[in-house]
């Protein structure tokens, strides 16, 4: 499937037609020449990055694959009340 590419020029002049081009396949759309930006259908772009997982469930899987979590631990010399006076 060739790639479709518009310019940002035409993009700005006829945002329908980037977006009926796009429901075709992703559409590159160009800066100054230089591809910059790709548009793509909502459906298309949730296949690329896969399902969205809450950070609860990322933290409730039982091997917590992929959960990189480095939090600071808490004293109890941490913990201020603050004067509300």
């Amino acid at each position: 499937m060739p790639t479709l590419t518009l310019s940002s020029r035409e993009f700005n002049q006829d945002v329908s037609r980037a977006k009926r081009e796009a429901d075709a396949g992703p559409l590159v759309i160009t800066d100054r020449g230089e591809p910059a930006y790709v548009l793509m259908t909502y459906e298309r772009y949730r296949a690329l990055v896969g399902p969205e997982t809450s950070l609860r469930d990322a933290l409730l899987q039982p091997d917590g694959d992929g959960v990189e979590l480095d939090a600071p631990t808490l004293g109890a010399m941490d913990l201020r009340v603050p004067d509300l006076s």
